[in-house]
């Protein structure tokens, strides 16, 4: 299959490039050369990509080819970088272009014109909800979780929606040969309150202690509000991502989120 996909690129681009995969969930990203030319290659991708390559948030982009499908495939440049470490995470520049991102009108703009509705609390309540019916799951800990998710919407209601990333692991943050740091990876971004990239990143990476100075250099205050949404939003990303594993039968990583979920409700 993998071989069938490598041939569609190939007979895609013409002849004289080389093309094998980039890895990825999806299998639909290639790294195709052509003498010194280097370009990295996906169906599909997101389609705020322009936007981001713009504002110096991806690596650039050099061009875009709609298909007979209607599919599109993009180009951009191949960076030989590398991701950050988990340490890493902690440095300023990481906080500066997160709040970059969650700055950018032009970015908002883009995904309120194609009809991007906020992911709010009560949207992300719901979704689980469904979730949890359709694979009949019944555990205390999923549902001390639903119920404190429940219980604190009034409380983290807030008004002011951003782009969010909503994968901020360290391997989507790349340095390229220039030390340019870069976000990539916008395939499952949404509109939602900043504090949903900024408690999974805190939670992630930064010591508790050490959040008051990172947020200073993101450009916010951390008082009590954003404490609560942060730690709001890390609950229900985790609900989220044990649901994940709990449909791929991967139990060991459900019993470890439901450790740390349990966590979480004590804190």
């Amino acid at each position: 299959m993998m071989k069938l996909r490598v041939n569609w690129v190939e007979q895609f681009l013409g002849d004289g490039w080389k093309v094998h995969p980039a890895g990825g969930a999806t299998g639909e990203a290639y790294i195709a050369q052509q003498g010194e030319q280097t370009v990295f290659l996906k169906r599909n991708s997101s389609p705020f990509l322009a936007v981001l390559s713009a504002e110096g948030i991806v690596p650039k982009l050099l061009w875009t080819k709609r298909l007979e499908n209607g599919d599109v495939v993009t180009a951009q440049k191949l960076i030989q970088g590398r991701e950050l470490k988990a340490y890493e995470m902690k440095e300023s520049r990481v906080a500066a272009l997160l709040s970059k991102i969650h700055g950018s009108s032009e970015l908002l703009d883009m995904f309120k014109r194609i009809g991007n509705e906020p992911l709010t609390p009560i949207v992300i309540v719901e979704n689980l909800r469904r979730q949890l019916q359709l694979f009949h799951i019944e555990d205390e800990t999923i549902e001390a979780g639903m119920k404190y998710l429940f219980d604190a919407l009034e409380v983290v209601k807030h008004e002011h929606y951003v782009v969010c990333h909503c994968d901020i692991n360290h391997n989507n943050w790349m340095l390229d040969e220039e030390d340019q740091l870069y976000l990539i990876d916008w395939d499952g971004a949404t509109v939602s309150d900043p504090a949903l990239d900024l408690g999974l990143l805190l939670y992630s990476y930064i010591p508790e202690h050490e959040w008051a100075a990172w947020l200073k250099q993101y450009g916010v205050k951390l008082d009590s509000s954003l404490h609560e949404r942060m730690h709001w939003y890390v609950v229900s990303q985790s609900i989220s991502v044990l649901l994940w594993h709990y449909g791929r039968q991967q139990y060991e990583e459900v019993e470890q989120l439901k450790m740390y979920i349990q966590s979480l409700l004590n804190d």
